[in-house]
């Protein structure tokens, strides 16, 4: 894992893929949560994906994840990440057909509002112990509906009710969307490790690929 900052843009861990540099690999863009804010990226090393990304050895993807200053959101940020990520898929074998944004509490929240923004850049969306912005109207929600997204919670978060996040996916599989939600039972609300640690998670992110919108004629 490297640290790398650009003027003017947010600083970042980047990780390369670990496969033939020649092919291009998938990206995913990690968005993380609000105690991870400031300005030290060895922070976001602590937990979750970016621990597991530094403590494996190789992976089939690249790995963004760009860290927000204090008291700043994803939302108040997001041409910044989009610039981030156009940045690197000018500058490395990444196909941009296979990108996959993934956000943590605040990160989910920042995750949703980025991917219903630009729905037609993103392979999928893993979205971990995190609401949809009250201000995402069901028209928004409706551009993700070519986009797979996994969501994850603890049924003991005592930050975000079981039944708040289902009324999210029976509204998503109500406009086509295709959802799979899971409840870690005795899970609270930091089961990140848990989470980005599974193996079924890691073949999902390498196996999704952008879809093509469906016309009506």
């Amino acid at each position: 894992m490297s640290i790398e900052h650009r003027s003017g843009l947010l600083p970042y861990l980047f990780a390369p893929a670990s496969e033939d540099t020649n092919k291009p690999a998938p990206l995913v863009l990690f968005l993380h949560g609000a105690r991870d804010r400031g300005n030290d990226l060895n922070v976001l090393l602590k937990w979750g994906l970016p621990r597991f990304v530094n403590e494996s050895s190789s992976l089939p993807y690249f790995f963004l994840a760009p860290q927000l200053p204090e008291g700043q959101t994803w939302v108040e940020r997001e041409s910044d990440v989009i610039a981030l990520l156009d940045n690197l898929i000018a500058s490395r074998s990444i196909d941009p057909s296979r990108v996959i944004l993934s956000g943590f509490s605040l990160g989910t929240a920042g995750a949703w509002h980025i991917a219903a923004s630009h729905p037609g850049r993103f392979a999928g969306l893993v979205a971990v112990s995190g609401r949809v912005p009250k201000t995402l109207e069901t028209s928004q929600l409706a551009a993700l509906k070519e986009i797979p997204i996994q969501i994850f919670q603890g049924g003991k978060d005592e930050k975000l009710p079981v039944e708040d996040t289902q009324q999210i996916v029976d509204t998503l599989r109500g406009v086509g969307g295709i959802v799979d939600f899971t409840v870690l039972p005795e899970g609270d609300h930091f089961i990140a490790d848990e989470v980005y640690g599974d193996s079924k998670l890691q073949k999902w992110l390498i196996s999704q690929s952008r879809r093509q919108p469906s016309v009506v004629v």
